[in-house]
């Protein structure tokens, strides 16, 4: 996703990454997760994103020059690297005792914990998107005044 140039092709990239995610929620057994990733971050959200930036209309003109992109990428994977191998060797000795959970993934548990513990944080990522979302709006007005 990084690497593309052209922001549409950047956010179809990232759908492929939003349907990895709901694959290692099938492969954990939570259905439910599952199906809100695809349905809502892989439909609604992706669609939204790229009707916000189909509506921001960028030119080629105005996306930023960065010549030393593909080094700052290579450069940045070579300092991860260690730390996700690192991190790999630990995971992998790791005693693993197996989770006999009934309800993970289930609509009724993760609604209780979400509406119970989590409401003023769930309120709060509302309300930012809907500030992002107005300021892209507000944005998109004031380019096309200009020109």
């Amino acid at each position: 996703m990084i690497y593309f140039r052209q922001p549409i092709n950047a956010a179809l990239s990232f759908i492929v990454t939003l349907l990895s995610v709901a694959g290692l929620f099938a492969l954990l057994g939570g259905s439910f997760l599952f199906l809100v990733q695809i349905i809502i971050y892989a439909g609604a959200v992706l669609a939204l994103l790229l009707f916000i930036i189909m509506f921001l209309n960028i030119k080629e003109e105005n996306l930023p020059d960065e010549p030393y992109k593909t080094r700052w990428i290579l450069l940045m994977s070579l300092l991860i690297s260690p730390f996700a191998a690192y991190l790999i060797l630990v995971v992998t000795r790791m005693d693993f005792q197996p989770l006999h959970l009934q309800d993970f993934g289930s609509i009724k548990a993760i609604g209780l914990h979400l509406y119970s513990h989590w409401v003023l944080a769930f309120e709060m990522i509302s309300i930012l998107l809907l500030i992002a979302l107005i300021g892209v709006v507000i944005l998109a007005k004031k380019e096309k005044g200009r020109d």
